[in-house]
């Protein structure tokens, strides 16, 4: 299968209703894509930060931490003159050897508007006017969440003993074999807006993206997991480039794909995409798709330098092309 790399804003895809979840680098970059293509979009985002600038302010005011809201919010500027400087802005941190060192400005941003507001909802809209954000942007629960983590071969004499770590760094870092992962509190309220967003959506998309501390976390929110499950949108997954050392060393992707249905029984997906170059077993991939109901796409979806990054144009087209359904009754093997 073959996606131009232009993206094609007036094709009838422009006006599907797609819902992104994730958080950090690889939710920002599917979503550089997906505002190439859709101009209906939402990002749903994890609320579990609680490392550096985020974590800071969300110790001293108990908000939601602003980080990785602040990096979905940048990530749907535009490519004009206002977008590209108001998506530096929001990014830049400062550099002292003050209270304010490395504290990012949009995080302080999203923070004092939403003191003024009393609506973190509201705050994030506010925030996405002021940079014409071409999207919305929610959190997935409307309260700081943690994330525990049952990590196996932390201590090397005694490889098959389970521990407890808890805190999205800690889990993101842990230097050992993920077994399961939970958020505390376990029965977190989900930000209505997020449901009816997931509810009403033509597309939803899962990943790419730090697994089981920003992808996963979504499918552990009760009624956001129930809404991902009953919706009648199509489910795209898109798998990363590349294993994380700590959180997935190792993991083959189809690997990321069993980790998914452990944790959220009942979820079926359409579409699962992965980068033509990155994929050792391609038989053994579309037979884990297929056991979630759905059909592999393989495109060149990375960056050509040799980092594990995606490049925001060619996954634009490839995202192009399956909400196009250019996929359909093709050989998804072949790129």
């Amino acid at each position: 299968m073959t996606f131009d790399n232009a993206s094609r804003v007036d094709a009838p895809q422009s006006g599907l209703k797609v819902v992104a979840l994730g958080g950090g680098h690889g939710l920002a970059a599917s979503l550089s894509a997906l505002r190439r293509i859709t101009s209906r979009l939402t990002a749903v985002v994890t609320v579990s930060d609680d490392g550096g600038s985020s974590g800071r302010l969300r110790k001293e005011f108990g908000v939601l931490p602003p980080g990785d809201l602040r990096m979905a919010l940048s990530a749907l500027c535009g490519d004009d003159s206002w977008g590209r400087t108001w998506a530096e802005v929001v990014q830049h941190r400062f550099k002292s050897a003050g209270p304010l060192h490395d504290h990012a400005l949009g995080n302080l941003l999203i923070v004092a508007i939403n003191e003024l507001l009393g609506d973190q909802v509201a705050a994030l809209d506010l925030v996405a006017e002021l940079l014409r954000a071409q999207g919305r942007v929610l959190p997935m629960s409307v309260v700081p969440l943690d994330i525990e983590a049952d990590v196996a071969g932390l201590d090397p004499d005694q490889p098959r003993l389970s521990r407890t770590v808890r805190g999205q760094v800690s889990v993101a870092t842990a230097r050992g074999e993920i077994l399961s992962v939970r958020l505390v509190p376990a029965d977190p309220p989900a930000c209505p807006q997020a449901v009816t967003a997931v509810l009403e959506a033509d597309w939803i998309v899962l990943g790419p993206g730090s697994w089981f501390s920003s992808v996963i976390p979504h499918l552990l929110v009760p009624e956001l997991a129930a809404a991902l499950v009953s919706s009648s949108a199509r489910k795209l997954v898109a798998l990363n480039l590349a294993p994380q050392p700590g959180e997935t060393a190792n993991f083959s992707p189809e690997a990321h794909l069993d980790v998914l249905a452990a944790h959220a029984p009942g979820l079926s997906v359409d579409v699962v995409l992965a980068d033509e170059g990155v994929v050792a077993h391609t038989d053994t991939l579309r037979s884990a798709v297929a056991d979630l109901g759905g059909r592999l796409v393989l495109a060149p979806i990375a960056m050509d330098d040799g980092t594990p990054r995606h490049d925001p144009k060619r996954l634009a087209a490839a995202y192009d092309g399956i909400l196009a359904g250019q996929f359909a009754g093709l050989d998804e093997g072949s790129a």
